[in-house]
């Protein structure tokens, strides 16, 4: 870093080795390269760079110089464009495609629920009661082809409701196990934080293990299995919290919002005639895949090559959540896995057998916005975790893959 004329400062970029123009009041910011877009800590001249200052980097501080890059999401409608070049990107269109014809809108919810479905993962969704998510899960199991299972989670539901248990049967006078409704292949837990602790906890082995064990026998559940779980962030009467452990168990938390207003006239259009939806799934909407090939689909989906880079790229992002401060609570490595998986399955999804940034900025909030706790000074502040992570993915500097 040098001086330049009056009040101007030359800092040379680590990344590029190429020289920004700054002015001297960016002194204890941070400057973006417009040439690669890295960031520069800018240190007054006779302040050499330490090992303290690197410590201390703040990835809320202001950013000067050149604008940075937006780090949004693209809508679904814009990311499923083109001609289909290989046999996942085929399926993923011919996918959305027929979902398109009953459900409207919601790019987040479909997209980051096949990113899921093709992953082996389960998705918590929240919104508020009537955007449709009932009929967007059946729609999808009517679309993959799979069955659909529903669980109406309520304060007296037992564990024995979930999982099934063993009944005495007159005929052979012995217990028999009569499986419960999670023995399907796509299930939507309805209003899961109505129910009591103990129920959720009986979701626990069948998330991660998939399977069900019940008087010491265990009961494998049909591949693929996925769990999609609702519930209400509005009513807080009579809900309980799901646990940590349980919500580290979903690979995305998809906060479903109010259709914009021309897809809601869409929708208004589409649902008035009082056609039965049973019979609309049924005529309307075509089966494009089965279980077996989507069993496939996920073994192939691992493979998609992922760069080193962007392996450090991931394991920074998680990491950064453990030093926010208005965090009390960081994501933990199974935030990198998901993020790794669902990266995966996005470029197989765009056609491509490797991973690009842009995949894993795509799913990054949905990966890690329930996996992060806020402390109470944030919460009484009005901070919103989405936001916060929307900062923190500006200041993690993108890798530029070869």
């Amino acid at each position: 870093m040098s001086e330049h004329e009056s009040n101007q400062l030359i800092v040379n970029c680590d990344n590029c080795n190429s020289s920004l123009s700054v002015n001297r009041s960016a002194i204890g910011k941070k400057a973006r390269c417009p040439k690669c877009e890295s960031l520069v800590m800018v240190l007054a001249p006779e302040k050499p760079i330490s090992p303290e200052s690197q410590r201390n980097y703040d990835p809320f501080a202001e950013v000067v110089v050149a604008e940075q890059r937006p780090m949004e999401p693209k809508p679904l409608s814009s990311i499923k464009k083109g001609e289909a070049e290989t046999p996942m990107q085929r399926l993923f269109q011919n996918v959305t495609e027929e979902i398109s014809k009953v459900f409207v809108g919601q790019d987040e919810l479909v997209l980051t629920t096949l990113v899921a479905m093709f992953s082996g993962g389960h998705v918590l969704i929240e919104s508020v009661p009537g955007l449709g998510k009932t009929l967007f899960v059946r729609t999808l199991g009517r679309v993959l082809g799979l069955d659909f299972g529903r669980i109406q989670f309520t304060a007296d539901l037992m564990p024995s409701d979930v999982t099934g248990a063993p009944i005495f049967s007159m005929k052979t006078q012995e217990f028999e196990f009569r499986r419960g409704p999670v023995f399907t292949q796509l299930l939507l837990a309805d209003e899961i934080n109505r129910a009591p602790a103990k129920t959720h906890a009986a979701l626990l082995e069948i998330m991660q293990e998939k399977n069900v064990t019940v008087d010491g026998t265990t009961h494998e559940l049909p591949p693929p299995f996925m769990v999609l779980a609702t519930q209400n962030p509005i009513e807080s009467e009579g809900t309980y919290n799901l646990p940590e452990a349980q919500l580290d168990r979903f690979m995305f938390k998809i906060a479903a919002d109010y259709p914009s207003e021309q897809e809601e006239a869409e929708i208004l259009m589409l649902h008035s005639t009082q056609k039965d939806l049973d019979m609309r799934l049924q005529d309307d909407i075509s089966v494009v895949t089965n279980a077996a090939e989507i069993n496939d689909c996920i073994q192939r989906n691992g493979e998609v090559t992922v760069d080193p880079k962007l392996v450090n790229y991931i394991n920074r992002l998680v990491r950064r959540t453990r030093a926010v401060p208005q965090f009390h609570m960081g994501a933990s490595p199974r935030a990198g896995i998901a993020l790794m998986q669902g990266a995966r399955t996005l470029a197989a999804f765009m056609g491509r057998d490797f991973a690009v940034p842009d995949d894993v900025v795509q799913i990054a909030i949905p990966a890690m916005r329930h996996r992060v706790i806020l402390t109470a000074e944030a919460e009484v502040e009005g901070q919103r975790t989405d936001q916060l992570l929307a900062e923190m993915l500006r200041g993690v500097e993108v890798p530029r893959l070869d």
